[in-house]
């Protein structure tokens, strides 16, 4: 497989995560998948941690995702247990 075969699977598989937490998080139901406040509001989010504001910013939204991964890896487990 060439090199650009390589990156161009990587890149598509980094995409189709990223989208994947987008729906995951609710906001394409939220929005009605308003495409334009989607954009709007990841545009606001780097706008955000380009400010002063942004460590806090961070601090707050990777603890927000770490629970949120927490809570979801602990029901599939109690789902795999009650199996």
């Amino acid at each position: 497989m060439r090199d650009w075969q390589i990156k161009r699977r990587h890149r598509t598989h980094q995409l189709i995560e990223l989208g994947g937490l987008v729906v995951k998080a609710g906001i394409v139901e939220l929005t009605g998948d308003n495409r334009a406040m989607i954009y709007g509001a990841l545009l606001w989010m780097a706008d955000k941690l380009q400010s002063e504001d942004a460590e806090r910013a961070r601090e707050i939204w990777a603890g927000k995702g770490r629970l949120a991964f927490k809570v979801d890896r602990d029901e599939a487990n109690l789902a795999a247990l009650s199996k």
